[in-house]
């Protein structure tokens, strides 16, 4: 299982906020459930380019409710064509973000399944589980990942398996730069800050024993929070699969500052 010891020491104070400003975006937040709620049954109807479209719109509009400022440097897409995106991993907000970039099938953990609303959304949109503790079932999902990017899908997966605050991150996992290897597409590193007033913004990362409530809560109460996306040069599918999630990590952290360090032990 991926480990973040990141946690609630990696938190400042909470400083005081506007219940104006918490109660209008949680308002805003609650519209834009609504709806969800009213559109995401049509999408079984639709074709995939109007739910790609739907996706990026509801991202969108979820970001801006949340009072989250979504700038974005580089390429103003992933790929025309089947691309694995990678990026570090601090919150459910960089979910987000990617989707309003280019819809993309994410890789996310089962338990995102069982979430109220999320899970039935992300099932709707394509979103390929992963159970983390059960490897036996890792091949199966590998073969789906190739099988997406085979056929020209952008795949997004988070190799730090876990969250972080922004200030530390984790190795990245070399399981998922396999599906990239095998169905000979590139890979495209995105490095992804959360700032506040210029620092790290270690108080929106979904971390410690925060639920998924109390992050949101936590988001919605900060000020001039900033999500700053950076497409970084594709890497070719050469190599094998640690060396390009070495690569890509390095690249990552080039733009961050923060290192991901070396994995030790297995490949996966």
């Amino acid at each position: 299982m991926p480990f973040s010891p990141c946690g609630e020491q990696c938190w400042p104070a909470a400083p005081a906020s506007s219940r104006w400003r918490l109660a209008a975006r949680a308002l805003g937040l609650l519209l834009v459930v609504v709806l969800v709620l009213v559109t995401a049954p049509l999408l079984v109807l639709a074709s995939a380019r109007t739910r790609s479209a739907w996706l990026s719109g509801i991202a969108r509009l979820l970001l801006g409710v949340t009072g989250i400022r979504l700038r974005v440097r580089g390429p103003r897409r992933f790929g025309q064509r089947g691309v694995l995106v990678v990026a570090n991993h601090m919150s459910w907000i960089e979910a987000l973000a990617l989707a309003a970039v280019q819809p993309v099938r994410l890789v996310a953990k089962r338990e995102v399944r069982g979430w109220f609303l999320i899970g039935a959304i992300a099932a709707a949109t394509g979103v390929l589980f992963i159970d983390r503790e059960g490897l036996r079932r890792l091949p199966g999902t590998l073969a789906d990942i190739t099988g997406a990017l085979r056929s020209g899908q952008p795949v997004a997966v988070f190799p730090e398996g876990t969250t972080w605050c922004g200030t530390a991150a984790g190795p990245f996992r070399s399981a998922a730069f396999q599906a990239a290897l095998d169905a000979e597409v590139p890979v495209r590193p995105v490095a992804i800050t959360l700032r506040c007033a210029g620092r790290v913004a270690t108080e929106a990362a979904y971390i410690g024993g925060r639920n998924l409530l109390g992050s949101i809560g936590a988001v919605l109460a900060l000020r001039d929070l900033v999500c700053e996306l950076t497409l970084l040069p594709t890497l070719a599918p050469r190599g094998d699969r640690a060396e390009l999630a070495r690569s890509a990590a390095s690249a990552i952290t080039a733009v961050t500052g923060v290192a991901h360090p070396p994995r030790s032990g297995g490949r996966s």
